[in-house]
């Protein structure tokens, strides 16, 4: 599958080598000025393209959002006519930055990152999923200690049964669809809980699991 990643981030970066070792063909849509030519020769994989966000956008027949929150209006807006009717599976949480102590989230229970993305693309599907794990995990997780769980949610049920499916063939055994985008507002505090760990345990290897009896 042609798949772009939305965003030269370190998670963009990553996600982009693992959707590589898994067969597909993949372009890393950066902004303009960025230097990301080691990254594509490092990849040492002919699947592996470098271009804009709106040559990722054109070039995918699904693409991944991973901006930087700050930037991800802007790139939307750029990219939203290359997008339409397709899915765009969004990895983002609406974090803000201070000076000291942990990000907080810039949006809360009135509406959520997902929904704002959806709204910005009316013609395609988003789905929200891969928000609250390290970008390390995102392809083949394993952790010693048991199975991860990944929830993901959208508006097109069909279309979040396909991206289930897209995630089970990522290496992830427990996927959970949650509903419409609407749920978004329950998995973007998941990341921030998922940093309050991370930073008192001084690790950002480790993921959320269900235990069922």
């Amino acid at each position: 599958m042609k798949i772009g990643i939305i965003g030269d981030t370190e998670a963009g970066q990553s996600l982009a080598e693992g959707l590589l070792e898994l067969g597909h063909e993949v372009m890393l849509g950066a902004h303009a000025d960025s230097e990301l030519k080691k990254w594509e020769k490092r990849t040492r994989s002919k699947n592996a393209h470098l271009g804009t966000t709106t040559e990722a956008a054109s070039f995918a027949e699904l693409a991944f959002l991973a901006t930087a929150w700050r930037a991800t209006e802007d790139v939307l807006q750029q990219i939203r006519p290359e997008l339409a009717g397709k899915i765009l599976i969004d990895i983002t949480t609406p974090l803000e930055f201070e000076d000291d102590g942990p990000p907080t989230l810039a949006l809360g229970h009135d509406i959520s990152g997902g929904e704002m993305v959806q709204q910005s693309l009316p013609d395609s599907h988003v789905i929200k999923t891969l928000n609250f794990i390290s970008h390390r995990h995102a392809v083949k997780p394993a952790f010693k200690d048991g199975k991860p769980a990944m929830f993901l949610c959208g508006n097109n049920p069909s279309v979040r049964l396909y991206v289930a499916e897209l995630l089970g063939q990522m290496g992830w055994q427990h996927v959970t669809d949650i509903g419409g985008i609407e749920k978004s507002r329950l998995l973007e505090p998941l990341c921030a809980l998922w940093i309050e760990y991370g930073l008192a345990h001084e690790t950002w290897d480790h993921a959320f699991a269900v235990l069922d009896n």
